[in-house]
């Protein structure tokens, strides 16, 4: 006797889907205007190059120029590609989070434990003001994103289906 494989079930997971409520759009929003944040922050980064070196020499005045030099060139290189990292991770985790994943939700705010640390760990080495002031604007913005992705709205659209 010959029976067919199921195929699943008649309904469509797309039409099931709750609406998304306001407060995973406003979540949305700032993870959108922390990818712009980023983007800007690369380019700062780039223009205040010479900040940088007066900041490292005033925290190392015993180091020679070459070593200001290598250590300016470290610090602008890892600024260019944690930026840039961060510009997707902002956009990955802003469509993700939108499309109703409760994982993205809870990677999300792992990230923002880390963008924490790294807000904290920014106080303890040489950096420009501007640097700084971008480091707690994306702190800022991760913290309304995360608010608004455990509000109650939020966790009963990120419920499975």
């Amino acid at each position: 006797m010959y029976q067919r494989y199921p195929s699943g079930s008649n309904t469509d997971p797309v039409k099931d889907r709750p609406p998304v409520p306001a407060s995973v759009l406003n979540a949305v929003k700032c993870m959108y205007t922390g990818a712009a944040v980023s983007a800007i922050e690369i380019i700062i980064s780039l223009t205040t190059i010479g900040g940088l070196r007066s900041a490292i020499h005033t925290a190392y005045p015993r180091d020679s120029a070459a070593q200001v030099h290598t250590l300016e060139i470290e610090g602008v290189a890892g600024l260019v590609i944690s930026g840039l990292l961060g510009v997707g991770l902002w956009v990955l985790m802003a469509r993700l989070n939108l499309s109703g994943r409760n994982w993205a939700r809870i990677a999300a705010s792992v990230l923002f434990g880390i963008n924490t640390l790294e807000l904290l760990a920014t106080f303890t080495r040489p950096s420009t003001l501007l640097g700084v002031v971008f480091a707690v604007v994306l702190w800022i913005v991760g913290l309304g994103a995360i608010v608004f992705l455990w509000r109650r709205e939020s966790s009963e659209f990120f419920q499975p289906r």
